[in-house]
């Protein structure tokens, strides 16, 4: 019986040295992708640890503007192995707060040696519109940072209304590729809101690129980036813009998503077109905040 524990503990320490070799490996591997594209005007999309091409686009957007505040806030970020800020976290050693509604997330995040090795704060919380500010002042963070990222699927066009305690120079949304591009849509707020609860398909959350940008013009953003997947658009204060980064039309950014998410109604993925899950969309209520 000890052997066996004894194989099996040695089994698991292997397997951990082997995920840290390979985050290593992808680290070093984003630091020649960053370092490559370090003089170039143009923006280059890559992948570290973010989900799709996001870390070269924050990348290019940190090199191209006079950013004085090396700090981010991130939230939606679950086990934070996936995220729009590890790398940076790693790479440029910003400092960090994530924020995660799952706490065995965030417990695992604080097991992780990226907790020890760089300034990063781990909050679990369920954010809404409400509590959000408060959540930022109570952890430290207020006035100017570098990058708030937003990423909750669900109230996160209202999540940024509500924000005031920061004001980041670059903010990050996912929008909902699906409401399209013309009009400026939004799910209705709900502060319980829950993705998966709220339509077995998942499809059903967010708002769409015109919402965002209708928002970041009153808060005086302009769009000037967006990811090539069709989920992820970027934001710059309008006094950093320059001859590199300009700002950008909808038109210039937005792309409909080729991937497919959705669910079936026992929670199986169900790889819907961009047809059937419009025809679901159309049964559930938006708000058109154009005139918000």
């Amino acid at each position: 019986m000890f052997k066996k524990i004894e194989i099996l503990k040695n089994g698991f320490q292997d397997i951990k040295r082997l995920q840290r070799d390979i985050e290593h490996l992808r680290f070093e591997l984003g630091c020649i992708e960053a370092s490559n594209s370090s003089g170039e005007k143009d923006l280059k999309e890559f992948r570290v640890f973010s989900q799709w091409g996001e870390d070269g686009i924050i990348q290019w957007l940190i090199r191209n503007l006079d950013i004085k505040y090396r700090s981010f806030i991130e939230f939606g970020v679950q086990d934070y192995t996936e995220s729009n800020t590890r790398f940076l976290l790693m790479h440029d050693n910003w400092e960090g707060l994530i924020i995660d509604g799952g706490k065995e997330n965030i417990d695992y995040i604080k097991q992780d040696e990226i907790y020890w090795r760089y300034s990063l704060k781990a909050v679990h919380a369920f954010i809404t519109a409400e509590n959000i500010d408060q959540i930022f002042v109570e952890h430290g963070f207020q006035g100017p940072i570098g990058i708030l990222s937003i990423d909750i699927d669900g109230n996160d066009y209202w999540v940024w209304k509500a924000i005031q305690s920061v004001q980041p120079d670059i903010v990050v949304c996912e929008y909902n590729h699906r409401f399209g591009k013309e009009k400026a849509l939004t799910i209705p707020y709900d502060a319980a809101f829950v993705r998966e609860k709220a339509h077995h398909s998942c499809v059903y959350y967010g708002a769409s690129i015109q919402a965002f940008v209708h928002l970041a013009e009153k808060k005086g953003y302009s769009l000037v980036a967006g990811n090539s997947n069709g989920n992820n658009i970027f934001f710059v204060r309008n006094t950093l813009l320059n001859g590199i980064v300009r700002k950008k039309s909808v038109d210039e950014c937005f792309i409909h998503g080729k991937f497919r998410e959705s669910r079936d109604k026992d929670g199986y993925m169900a790889f819907l077109p961009l047809e059937e899950e419009l025809k679901i969309l159309k049964a559930l209520p938006l708000v058109d905040v154009s005139d918000d």
